[in-house]
């Protein structure tokens, strides 16, 4: 009630020379309503005053007489057995008021707002017209079918794509020929993904048309991310060549676009404010790449513009094209006799030339649209008809004699229904038309859109048929172009302020500059990145993989642990080998020679236990080099930890028992002997290591672990606790401390087999030897880690199988003359007179 008591005071307000709008009627039995910018401008201000109609449009002067031939053919063919469709035509201005004034014209007798205040249960008149064609412009056909929509008239609109319209809720009567702007845009997001353009700007329009279709488009492209939108710029939505506020946001408009490093300028917006922004791209030769939207693509005015080649290359999308059949003869003929008013005012004002003379005016003529006086040839005037909005007329046209004939259910000789249908009724049939016009099939979706798909366009200059289709795409589908166009766009290098869109491999495109949005410059991939495409996005590298030097592929890397063949772990595989050999010698030797002095200055039957701890440690450094298990990781430090203790606990044995031989203080003498007890010393000292490596193998045993570096994995055992691995090595330390300060002590001691000077310089290089183990362990990475620790143990072992015992077993084979009783006993006797001692015999 609001809104319709606003819009009887628009009309009551308006002068009075504005009520004779332009307009074209024919009486029928049901009359059909067209809605027509036949005039694409006013001279509307902010002041108020008359208007008056500008900028008339040859192009849709014709839509209207398609309007009208449809209908004559419906009615000559009666398709509509007696029943005889009238029309009434309205040309709007492309001006929201007048579209409002010239709808209630076509639903006078509804639209009376006295009818409000009729009972509820009264018979309400039905309004002046049945069902409306239009309007163009989608800002124009919101307007008109919130008016219509009051009197359930259906309004089928040829032109008018703003996704707005298809809220049922808001615009229920509407629907339309031509597919929603949601399809458009997202064919233009398509078309952007298919050239491989990697930034865009949009340019659209304070209307419901281009600000509802630029929202959606720069949806549409933000959700593919790789795709950068440069800028949106929204110009108000009629531009005016002779207005300085228009100047002024022109000059930024072209400032930005030179700027730009957009590869294309998206253009969502109406023909008028295209031409002034394609003719200030001509004039500044921008060149750039320009699409078009469907509301300026096919417009041949545009596409012929002086100079239009210097803005660049333009691509478009219309909806698929389509010749009204027989309507291009029914023009040649001069409309075969056909008048109504609007052709009237056409023959008025733009007669037609006789005898072809004035041909090249007219086409001139037919670019500058704001000429009057001057004839038209019929010819030239036929060239410029479109194949587009023209066919969707027809279309509308058809669907409503369609709705008629289910409605009224017609057959080709009789309609079983009388004319006595309402507005709603056939609003009804009309959303349930579900038929195929020529090649076209037609019907709707719940929103009121049609199934029907766009054709790409291009427009090349140096063609006569400057508007070219080049491919076409179809809702929920794909682009379909030729494969040489795509080539062609995918090879275009961008080089604007040093912005690239083509990386070599091993390079991504990345956003280094604040400024410019969508300037990107070629960065190299990171370590273990790479890049096989142009400008690709770098991906990691998988674990087991690395990145060339140029960054463009992934190797495997190298599996890097202890071989065999290497030359230092030959060298220490062979020192190990001998030391097995000369162990199980020296053990022969002690065997042969068990009973003798030398056996037993270094503990008789400890030496064999000692020589197999020995041998054991000499085996351990075999488990080291090889790729590393679970079993060798627990067999290698910590048996090696305990096999070292039990080595060194013999020692000790040996020591004290030396010490205990050559006490003469009879109390000292009787303490030590309570100690002096080999077994129990050597499984106490070697005990106290078990206990402590034993949970180091049950609770965090060492495990082979992989260690992934640059270009290798080294495989390599982890010790599991690095606690214990400490403990193990300081515990052997200590033995090797204590046996040191025995055997220093024990070097005054007459011993002719100087066993106690040898235990102190193994001691001596097996503790020199772990205390240059610890920082080197520490500090050295990689695979000889593991080596420096058989090299370790390697020498600790050769430093008690060399030291302590070969002397030994060198008196054994070459001194065998010292290895006697009476000689150790002589040896004694000498060393204590050397000091003024007399022995007892």
């Amino acid at each position: 009630m609001l809104f319709f008591s606003v819009v009887v005071s628009i009309m009551a307000v308006l002068p009075s020379e504005e009520h004779n709008l332009l307009n074209a009627y024919l009486p029928g039995d049901i009359i059909i309503g067209g809605l027509f910018p036949i005039h694409l401008e006013t001279n509307r201000t902010s002041i108020p005053g008359p208007i008056s109609c500008t900028h008339y449009s040859y192009q849709i002067f014709l839509q209207s007489q398609v309007m009208i031939y449809a209908i004559r053919e419906v009615n000559q063919r009666k398709l509509l057995p007696n029943i005889t469709l009238g029309y009434h035509i309205y040309d709007t201005c492309a001006d929201v008021t007048l579209a409002i004034r010239a709808t209630l014209e076509l639903v006078k007798g509804w639209s009376d707002p006295q009818r409000c205040l009729l009972p509820q249960n009264a018979t309400l008149t039905q309004p002046k017209v049945m069902a409306v064609v239009g309007e163009r412009f989608s800002e124009v056909s919101i307007a008109v079918s919130r008016i219509v929509a009051l009197a359930s008239v259906s309004q089928i609109s040829y032109a008018s794509t703003s996704e707005l319209l298809s809220r049922k809720l808001k615009f229920p009567t509407f629907l339309r020929t031509i597919s929603s702007d949601e399809y458009q845009t997202k064919a233009i997001a398509e078309l952007v993904k298919q050239f491989n353009w990697k930034s865009v700007a949009i340019v659209g329009s304070d209307d419901e048309y281009g600000k509802y279709g630029s929202d959606r488009l720069s949806q549409n492209i933000r959700e593919m991310k790789d795709v950068c939108i440069e800028f949106i710029d929204i110009l108000p939505g009629y531009f005016s060549k002779n207005d300085s506020k228009t100047h002024e946001r022109l000059a930024a408009l072209v400032d930005n676009i030179n700027k730009s490093t957009a590869e294309a300028i998206v253009m969502f917006t109406k023909g008028p404010n295209v031409e002034i922004i394609l003719e200030a791209a001509i004039k500044h030769k921008l060149n750039k790449t320009w699409i078009a939207s469907d509301s300026w693509s096919t417009s041949t005015m545009l596409a012929t513009l002086p100079g239009i080649e210097m803005a660049g290359q333009v691509f478009g999308f219309n909806s698929n094209r389509n010749a009204v059949p027989g309507f291009k003869d029914y023009l040649m003929s001069m409309f075969n006799g056909t008048t109504n008013g609007i052709l009237d005012y056409h023959l008025n004002h733009y007669p037609f030339c006789s005898n072809g003379s004035g041909e090249d005016r007219a086409c001139i003529l037919t670019n500058s649209i704001q000429e009057t006086g001057q004839c038209v040839d019929i010819k030239c005037l036929a060239s410029h008809l479109d194949e587009d909005e023209t066919y969707n007329i027809y279309l509308a046209v058809q669907v409503i004699v369609e709705g008629i004939r289910r409605l009224m259910e017609c057959d080709h000789q009789k309609c079983k229904r009388q004319n006595d249908f309402t507005a709603l009724e056939l609003l009804m049939a009309i959303k349930k038309v579900n038929f195929t016009v020529e090649t076209t099939h037609l019907f709707f979706d719940s929103n009121g859109d049609p199934s029907l798909g766009y054709d790409i366009l291009y427009w090349n200059t140096t063609q006569n048929k400057i508007i070219q289709i080049i491919g076409e795409y179809w809702p929920n589908g794909k682009v379909v172009v030729p494969q040489d166009i795509v080539r062609k766009m995918h090879s275009v290098k961008l080089t604007a302020y040093n912005c690239s869109k083509t990386c070599k491999p091993g390079q991504e495109l990345k956003k280094q500059n604040v400024k410019l949005q969508c300037c990107s410059d070629c960065v190299p991939c990171a370590e273990g990145e790479y890049s096989t495409e142009q400008g690709a996005e770098c991906r990691r590298c998988r674990d087991n993989e690395y990145s060339s030097p140029q960054r463009n592929e992934c190797l495997k890397k190298k599996i890097d642990f202890l071989v065999w063949s290497d030359p230092f772990i030959i060298l220490l595989s062979i020192l190990e080998a001998l030391g097995i050999l000369l162990t199980l010698a020296f053990a022969v030797l002690f065997a042969m020679h068990c009973g003798t002095p030398v056996v037993k200055a270094v503990g008789g039957y400890l030496c064999f236990l000692e020589l197999f701890s020995l041998l054991t440690c000499f085996g351990l450094t075999l488990s080291f080099p090889g790729k590393p298990t679970a079993a060798s990781c627990m067999i290698g430090m910590p048996l090696f930890g305990i096999a070292f203790s039990l080595c060194i606990s013999c020692i000790l044995a040996n020591l004290l028992q030396i010490l205990v031989g050559f006490q003469f203080n009879v109390k000292t003498k009787s303490c030590l002997n309570k100690v002096n007890q080999p077994v129990a010393v050597v499984a106490v000292i070697s005990g106290i290591q078990v206990a402590l490596c034993v949970p180091w193998l049950c609770l965090y045993p060492p495990y082979p672990t992989q260690r992934h570096l640059s270009r290798t994995i080294l495989l390599q055992c982890n010790k599991g606790s690095i606690e214990f691995f400490i403990a193990m090595l300081a515990y052997n330390a200590l033995l090797a401390l204590i046996c040191f300060l025995f055997a220093f002590k024990g070097k005054q001691l007459p011993d002719l087999y100087k066993n106690a000077s040898l235990i102190t310089v193994s001691m001596l290089l097996y503790l020199i030897v772990w205390i240059l183990f610890i920082p080197i362990y520490i500090n050295l990475f990689g695979a000889y880690k593991q080596a420096i620790e058989s090299a370790a143990i390697l020498i600790s072992s050769y430093s008690i199988l060399c030291c302590h015992l070969a002397p030994k077993c060198y008196i054994m084979v070459f001194k065998k003359e010292i290895n006697d009783e009476k000689a150790i006993v002589e040896y004694i006797r000498k060393h204590y007179e050397r000091k003024g001692i007399a022995l007892v015999k």
